[in-house]
């Protein structure tokens, strides 16, 4: 008779580990990002990755000409409405300007200038042309302050990263964010841009040299990178701090059933 029983019993613990394997499956998509649409979708980016101002930058001004006395009044060291003072040019903490929702900047004398949408060179021939007025061969120096990336996925750090430069390469990114770890896909790294409300993406392969010279290898304000994690990663994310606590569970099933059934 022991062979009638044996086979119901071999078919509930087949049974019982096949709920078991079920249940504990994850597929990449459940822990991957942007899963839900083909990159096909999204138009290729534009890699000119020269500033172009926009609403929320701030921006230092620091004017000079000949006569340094003349330019005094257009680098006021006082904090004024929309404006803070983050630079610091020696002791002297100077003014920075924040680009509102129009696109302008309130300055000292000029009063307001629209400088949303333009570069760096066309903003300071703006502002060149309009001190002109005041000031002999004025010299204008524009930064951006708050240049903003963010690195997400399989990376020790995470984040968003506010950066006193204009010009980070990717690699430098991925310092700001720890490097990838172990699991993330080092031939898979997406960029993804916003140009004027329009997302725009591109792929990378850090496993080949080449990477180096691709155009899009020096991010823009507020470009997003996001590092997939790898087979290794999605396998394991199989596996929770519950599995132990499940398997007990199971193997207490399986024990009371071979008590029954024999």
């Amino acid at each position: 008779m022991k062979p009638i029983f044996n086979q119901p019993k071999t078919s509930i613990v087949a049974a019982l580990l096949a709920i078991f394997l079920f249940a504990s499956c994850t597929s990449t998509q459940e822990i991957t990002y942007f899963q839900d649409e083909t990159l096909e979708n999204y138009e290729p980016i534009d890699f000119n990755t020269d500033v172009v101002y926009k609403t929320n930058d701030k921006i230092s001004i620091i004017v000079s000409s000949l006569d340094p006395e003349a330019a005094r009044p257009f680098n006021l060291p006082t904090i004024s409405e929309g404006q803070s003072a983050i630079v610091t040019q020696g002791s002297t903490k100077m003014q920075t300007y924040l680009v509102d929702k129009y696109g302008n900047i309130e300055f000292p004398v000029l009063g307001q200038i629209k400088i949303g949408g333009l570069g760096r060179t066309e903003a300071t021939e703006l502002l060149k042309t309009r001190l002109k007025e005041y000031l002999k061969n004025p010299i204008v120096n524009i930064r951006l302050i708050n240049f903003t990336i963010t690195v997400l996925g399989e990376v020790r750090n995470p984040g968003t990263f506010v950066l006193e430069d204009e010009k980070i390469s990717l690699s430098e990114a991925l310092g700001y964010a720890g490097d990838l770890t172990i699991h993330g896909r080092r031939d898979n790294v997406l960029l993804i841009r916003d140009n004027n409300g329009t997302k725009q993406y591109s792929k990378f392969d850090l496993t080949s040299i080449s990477v180096l010279n691709n155009q899009s290898y020096y991010l823009a304000q507020d470009d997003v990178v996001y590092i997939s994690p790898n087979k290794a990663k999605v396998r394991s994310s199989s596996y929770n701090q519950n599995t132990a606590v499940v398997i007990s569970a199971l193997a207490v099933i399986v024990s009371l059933t071979a008590i029954i059934v024999n």
